[in-house]
């Protein structure tokens, strides 16, 4: 049960990264345009597309990873401050690395799209985009 939450959870997310995406690439037509038309290669646009999603899923991966170890030590403090509840609570590194390692992986996976949708656009009309 736990595993399709995350699942679900990890497609939305994706959703959520390909969406922003779609929109950086619809509101650049025209610096795409004229990249493509200065000579920049198909290879170049969707590099820059991909390093721009990495840096979204790192920040997201690192955002999650800063929730994820403050709430337990945060319930842990209220459970023992207010209720006299000892709890122990154990974190390991790799659960934090896989967890940050698939936040990354999903997001270059999901912004793959968009990145060939951008690469693809015809020098032309990606200028005269208004």
């Amino acid at each position: 049960v736990l595993a399709t939450i995350a699942s679900i959870s990890l497609v939305v997310g994706g959703i959520g990264i390909m969406n922003i995406m779609l929109a950086t690439v619809t509101e650049r037509t025209n610096e795409i345009g004229v990249r493509r038309a200065l000579g920049a290669k198909k290879l170049h646009i969707i590099r820059q597309f991909l390093v721009e999603t990495s840096v979204l899923s790192v920040a997201g991966g690192v955002l999650g990873i800063a929730v994820g170890l403050a709430a337990p030590l945060v319930a842990e403090w209220i459970l023992s401050e207010y209720y006299s509840y000892d709890l122990a609570i154990i974190f390991t590194s790799w659960s934090v690395a896989l967890a940050f390692g698939i936040s990354v992986c999903v997001g270059i996976i999901f912004g793959i799209y968009p990145a060939i949708r951008a690469a693809n656009l015809d020098p032309i009309e990606a200028l005269r985009h208004t």
